[in-house]
């Protein structure tokens, strides 16, 4: 939206832009921490804060309920997790539920596993959510999750409620956007015993969909892009339909986070950086090897990180102490 266009008005604006959210919270970062920020300057801090919010940096070491706060935060979220972790694609490893959430905790200490449970089932297809996953795979089906969890909530309850036969029309929206109110593990395998589970008819499902899309307040993947997926089958399972909507290549443009499925291992501006720390260690025999690229990653994660993150900075630092020799070695 642009917000020059005098058509618009400006409370529409500000809420469709989360500018009062952001300003409310540079604010209260501010009051927080004071004595840090203000050796700064006020208007340095501000700058740096809504710099760090455009180029998605924002995110961070927040607590989980800011980085779910608003589209862009949870875009920026994903886009920050594939930069960090993009080694882990490229070195081909598979991981579980407990490590990826784990590589989610060193960003997000709240993430909770829920979310990450949810993401699993959709790659594992509701299997035995103990098996390993590509890193491709995980992160695309966490995108959908993360990025529509709202409408995804309620598409479930509509595919529930078509295999107990029930009419579509009596199908209630959830209200709630809690990740603790998601249905439990224990709960979802007793309905499964009581279910059929070879699916429902696509076209119900479709129509089902589409008349939730006209009421439904939040973002929701592109209709053309479910319609396009329940075309292709004959029956349609709640996991296989989510895997397929993960996969969508428009859906990923959509959410604009990460690349297109070909390029999901290419980051230009991340592999400069780390040229730049291997041309720095190799030029430099004298000097300690792992000392150098530690301190060459600081101060590119220095750059990278908004002002938000300064009392943060020396968790950063550890934490990049305790993963540069591994990236190292896996660049080299």
């Amino acid at each position: 939206m642009n917000r020059f266009n005098s058509t618009v008005p400006d409370d529409e604006y500000l809420a469709d832009s989360n500018v009062l959210f952001y300003l409310s919270d540079a604010v209260t970062q501010l009051l927080e921490h004071k004595e840090e920020y203000t050796q700064f300057g006020v208007i340095r801090y501000f700058a740096e804060y809504f710099s760090s919010v455009k180029n998605s940096n924002h995110v961070l070491f927040r607590e989980y309920n800011y980085i779910r706060a608003t589209p862009h935060n949870r875009a920026s979220f994903i886009r920050v997790f594939w930069r960090c972790y993009r080694q882990i694609g490229k070195s081909g490893d598979s991981l579980s539920v407990l490590e990826y959430r784990s590589l989610l905790h060193l960003l997000c200490p709240d993430f909770p596993l829920a979310m990450v449970q949810s993401a699993a089932r959709i790659v594992l297809m509701d299997d035995a959510i103990d098996c390993l996953m590509s890193f491709s795979d995980f992160l695309y089906a966490l995108q959908l999750q993360f990025y529509y969890p709202e409408f995804l909530d309620s598409v479930l309850v509509i595919y529930q409620d078509l295999l107990a036969g029930k009419s579509p029309n009596t199908v209630i929206v959830p209200t709630s956007t809690s990740i603790e109110q998601l249905p439990s593990v224990a709960a979802e395998e007793t309905d499964k015993e009581k279910q059929p589970q070879d699916g429902v008819e696509p076209s119900t499902l479709a129509q089902c969909v589409d008349a939730l899309c006209d009421r439904f307040k939040r973002s929701h993947p592109p209709r053309s892009c479910m319609r396009e997926v329940l075309e292709q089958t004959n029956k349609v399972s709640y996991y296989s339909f989510l895997m397929s909507l993960a996969k969508h290549e428009t859906i990923n443009q959509t959410i604009g986070a990460l690349p297109s499925m070909a390029e999901f291992l290419i980051d230009p501006e991340m592999d400069q950086e780390l040229d730049k720390l291997i041309t720095q260690i190799s030029v430099s025999p004298g000097s300690n090897s792992s000392g150098s690229a530690v301190g060459g990653l600081k101060e590119v994660q220095r750059r990278a990180s908004p002002r938000r993150n300064i009392h943060h900075r020396r968790k950063m630092e550890v934490e990049s102490d305790g993963s540069t020799e591994e990236t190292d070695s896996s660049e080299n």
